[in-house]
């Protein structure tokens, strides 16, 4: 049986603190696509963070949707985290 709790999933976001007021999404896929989205990143360097949980909440939004206020402080978590890593680059 194939659990779809199993399926991989990845979200790509994007803030731009001048244009946006909240984080948009950028990509987003399971599978195949999932591991498209997470090489891509790290391809170009760009940091990769795994939380199953907001993965799949932010899996239903749309692309280029802003994350919605209920989300924010989860998804401005992990803003800091890449933050963090960036200045350690």
């Amino acid at each position: 049986m194939n659990d779809k709790k199993n399926i991989k999933k990845a979200v790509a976001l994007k803030y731009d603190r001048i244009k946006d007021s909240s984080p948009r999404v950028k990509a987003s896929g399971k599978g195949p696509v999932a591991e498209k989205i997470i090489e891509i990143a790290k391809k170009h360097d760009i940091p990769v963070t795994q939380d199953s949980d907001l993965a799949e909440v932010l899996s239903k939004l749309e692309l280029e949707e802003e994350i919605p206020d209920n989300l924010y402080k989860a998804v401005a978590e992990l803003l800091a985290y890449v933050y963090s890593q960036n200045k350690k680059t």
